[in-house]
């Protein structure tokens, strides 16, 4: 496990210091849990934008076409 030592202004300290006492948990928990859930964000947009190169307009339209052109069930509206 590595330590880093970051600055952070005293305000968003006292807010951090309330939210992990509110949860019961550490502040290190909380800053842990908070880069955790960035990472996976950004790491899913990264992964989504690749997935879309592999992708056509074409293949699209043409699988779309497949879908039956039927009105939702009640539990699906909108």
């Amino acid at each position: 496990m590595s330590t880093l030592s970051i600055r952070l202004p005293d305000t968003l300290h006292k807010k951090l210091k309330q939210l992990a006492k509110d949860e019961g948990v550490s502040m290190n928990q909380l800053i842990n849990l908070a880069i955790s859930e960035k990472m996976s964000s950004l790491l899913t947009v990264d992964y989504l934008k690749e997935r879309a190169k592999q992708g056509s307009r074409e293949d699209f339209e043409r699988i779309m076409e497949q879908v039956p052109d039927v009105p939702p069930e009640d539990y699906d509206k909108l």
